[in-house]
């Protein structure tokens, strides 16, 4: 692993999060009670940038916000978890981002999202970041921002000698075009059928689809499979690592924290497979805990999980 805190830049998505306990969902016209209410910070960019803050990294988050109140919420995060907001900026013409989340008796829930100044990121936006990406060993993007953007965070990326990342969620048809930049694409199983324009639950195998992908021109494919891991696809790899049993509390999060730990791995110069073990180890951290933020793991927590797990769970996958 290198001396310095390897240096990621995430292009990405901050929203505030609302969400209420109710009996059931409401409809049209009905005024109901609710409990539990709680606000915090969201958005698949800015919970990367916290967790590769938290993992080690010097970590770099271009993301635009409104200049309502909802925004301090966002850089008080960042003040406190050590988060570069140089790339922060604000607009007037949008809201911050922000989503109303509703939670029936049995775990189900009801989103409505409104992206609000995220949706203003183009891929002129994402150049104001260039100098910052070419300092950076991995640059990592994700879908809650405009394709345009994405793509752009790609391309400088790979412009520049960075490892490009591609966090395809929520997941949407893209053009074959942004995948020559991209060194990495990781959908979990759902957004790797809707990346093809199939339906989530196409019955295909993941291994099957993923070779498909790689067939319109990404480098390597990886896959996360909650419970059974993730499945790994390059030129020279097809591995199975297998996950980490934990016991589960909440899975919100689990995403973005394993896609954290992979970044940093691979700036830290590990290899694929131990990168995706570790991300692995990251993702399924986050699951022993209530709240995206609250379980994004701290770097400690981590190296000791992973070594535990080489020792059981991975001691006959070399």
């Amino acid at each position: 692993m290198t001396q310095q805190k390897p240096k990621i830049t995430i292009v990405g998505s901050f929203a505030v999060g609302l969400t209420m306990r109710a009996p059931k969902l409401p409809i049209f016209g009905e005024t109901m009670l609710g409990t539990d209410f709680d606000m915090g910070p969201g958005g698949k960019g800015s919970n990367q940038a916290v967790a590769t803050a938290r993992l080690g990294a010097q970590s770099s988050l271009r993301a635009v916000l409104g200049t309502d109140k909802l925004a301090g919420i966002a850089t008080d995060l960042y003040a406190a978890e050590g988060v570069d907001t140089a790339l922060v900026t604000t607009r007037t013409e949008r809201a911050t981002g922000v989503g109303f989340i509703i939670l029936n008796d049995k775990g189900e829930n009801f989103i409505i999202l409104d992206m609000g100044a995220n949706e203003l990121m183009d891929a002129a936006t994402v150049d104001t970041a260039e100098a910052r990406i070419a300092e950076s060993d991995v640059v990592m993007t994700v879908l809650e921002v405009p394709t345009a953007a994405a793509t752009r965070a790609m391309e400088l990326g790979r412009k520049h000698g960075a490892r490009t990342i591609l966090n395809p969620a929520p997941a949407r048809q893209l053009p074959d075009t942004i995948f020559a930049s991209v060194d990495y694409l990781t959908p979990n199983e759902s957004e790797l059928r809707i990346l093809l324009g199939l339906p989530a639950d196409d019955p295909r195998s993941s291994r099957e689809l993923a070779r498909e992908l790689r067939r319109r021109g990404v480098r390597n494919v990886v896959v996360t499979l909650g419970r059974s891991g993730a499945l790994i696809l390059t030129d020279e790899l097809d591995v199975m690592v297998p996950a980490v049993p934990v016991e589960v509390t909440d899975t919100t999060g689990a995403g973005d924290a394993f896609n954290s730990g992979f970044a940093i791995a691979l700036a830290e110069g590990r290899d694929i497979v131990e990168a995706v073990r570790f991300g692995v180890v990251c993702g399924a951290i986050a699951c022993t805990r209530l709240g995206v933020i609250p379980g994004l793991p701290q770097r400690a927590q981590a190296d000791a999980l992973y070594a535990e797990a080489m020792k059981t769970v991975w001691k006959e996958h070399p």
